[in-house]
């Protein structure tokens, strides 16, 4: 399909979903009414830009016919100057047009569970898994979101074993979504004399946060336990029994949530990692093919497997997936991370184009 029946398709529903706004009936229905609104805010971006688009083209015809046909050279000479401009600027609308097209993932807009456990490479990798922590910390703070510890399992050098995380803010899954896989660390470790080169690696899974009417869990199906929250070393931190391990029987999932000091704040955490990694089974079930894609994302911790590998002796941080380098190693770590994310994000993109017929 050409992009100008895509942006007459686009307009047409626009003025569908206006008239539907317009309608009383929609107005007592809550839930329509906040779809429709967002369907509009959605395809007025298109339609902004398309009606840009179609009066370039239209300059672009009026140009070429004065080239063509103009006796006038001054006019001629002009208006083959203002067509190298149009012309760049017909790029440019035609790629946003194409982005714009582009199907939104429905969670795009959410918060975002993740966790990271250190993998292959002993307490090198439990370190490494502490770095990819304080990365995606600073990385939420350069962003303006929060960051909520759901559970942590810390080793007595500074690393992690397991750390299970909130990021709260608008369009974290969009971004975030890319981290999920297998992560490798090339560097000296401080646990070796000999200075050689060890390679580690952490697993990072990242899910999205899923609303109450997503996800239906049966009480029943629940087994809840409460016990002393431990800190390094498997030493209780706390004299009361604060901490919340839930089981969700139907399936074996295990949520432990021990960062807060209130037990009620600690189960309504857990609860919300167990709707979302339960929202996660069901999605993979549906679409086996974008499960078997995660599962190779994640993998299993081998240093063979990786989305991404952080070279210490090179400066160099490089994604696999799109085979693409940078060599800032420091300030990556530091949370500046956009970079590569926005780089994915085009590359997922182009793909979706190209199944679209719009690449071109």
């Amino acid at each position: 399909m050409e992009l100008l029946d895509y942006i007459k398709r686009i307009e047409e529903r626009f003025r569908e979903v206006e008239r539907e706004l317009q309608n009383p009936e929609v107005f007592s229905n809550r839930e329509k009414l906040a779809e429709l609104v967002k369907e509009r805010k959605s395809l007025e971006a298109i339609v902004s830009v398309g009606k840009e688009y179609e009066e370039v083209l239209r300059k672009i015809e009026e140009d070429k016919d004065i080239v063509e046909n103009e006796q006038d050279e001054e006019l001629r000479d002009i208006a083959k100057e203002e067509l190298k401009g149009l012309e760049e600027r017909k790029e440019h609308l035609e790629f946003k047009i194409k982005r714009l097209l582009v199907p939104k993932d429905p969670n795009d807009e959410k918060n975002v569970i993740m966790e990271i456990r250190g993998a292959a490479g002993g307490e090198e990798a439990n370190l490494f898994a502490g770095d990819l922590f304080r990365m995606y910390k600073r990385y939420a703070e350069r962003k303006g979101w929060g960051v909520e510890v759901v559970d942590a399992h810390p080793t007595d050098l500074g690393g992690y074993k397991l750390v299970v995380f909130m990021i709260k803010g608008q369009g974290a899954y969009s971004r975030l979504k890319y981290e999920s896989g297998v992560h490798r660390v090339q560097r000296v470790p401080v646990t070796e004399s000999g200075g050689r080169i060890h390679t580690s690696t952490a697993t990072v899974a990242v899910l999205p946060e899923v609303e109450d009417v997503e996800v239906e869990i049966n009480p029943n199906d629940l087994e809840i336990e409460t016990f002393r929250a431990g800190g390094p070393g498997g030493q209780n931190v706390n004299k009361l029994s604060t901490a919340v391990r839930i089981v969700h029987k139907p399936t074996g999932l295990v949520v432990v949530c021990q960062d807060e000091r209130s037990q009620y704040k600690n189960k309504m955490k857990a609860m919300r990692v167990l709707k979302a990694r339960l929202y996660d089974m069901e999605k993979r079930k549906r679409d086996e093919a974008i499960s078997a894609e995660r599962r190779s994302q994640v993998g299993t911790g081998e240093r063979s497997e990786k989305i991404r590998t952080y070279n210490f002796p090179q400066n160099r941080v490089t994604d696999h997936r799109i085979n693409y380098t940078i060599y800032r190693l420091a300030d990556f770590l530091d949370g500046d991370i956009d970079e590569i994310i926005d780089k994915l994000i085009l590359e997922e993109e182009t793909k979706k184009m190209e199944e679209m017929g719009i690449a071109h």
